[in-house]
């Protein structure tokens, strides 16, 4: 299953001040929830604003406990999601 887990930051910020969290979330992965990919909402600087990440795991909660790990890392939510490949509708 899949989920999005959406993550507000609090102050727009580089790639290189958001990469810490990124390894931490990484490093706290386990068996029932591992990160999959994020994509990041940039400002007009080029700046961070917002990470989407995708996950897979068995349930919400184990995406949930792996996210609690990195409590630096701000939660708007988690959401269960599809991944639709324009392909599938050639």
């Amino acid at each position: 299953t899949k989920f999005l887990a959406v993550h507000p930051l609090p102050a727009p910020a580089t790639v290189e001040e958001a990469t810490p969290l990124s390894k931490k979330a990484k490093a706290n992965a386990t068996v029932d929830a591992y990160w999959v990919r994020s994509w990041r909402q940039l400002n007009k600087e080029s700046k961070i604003v917002k990470i989407l990440c995708e996950w897979n795991a068995v349930n919400m909660e184990a995406v949930r406990k792996v996210i609690a790990r990195v409590p630096e890392m701000p939660l708007e939510g988690i959401y269960p999601m599809i991944v639709v490949d324009p392909e599938d509708f050639r």
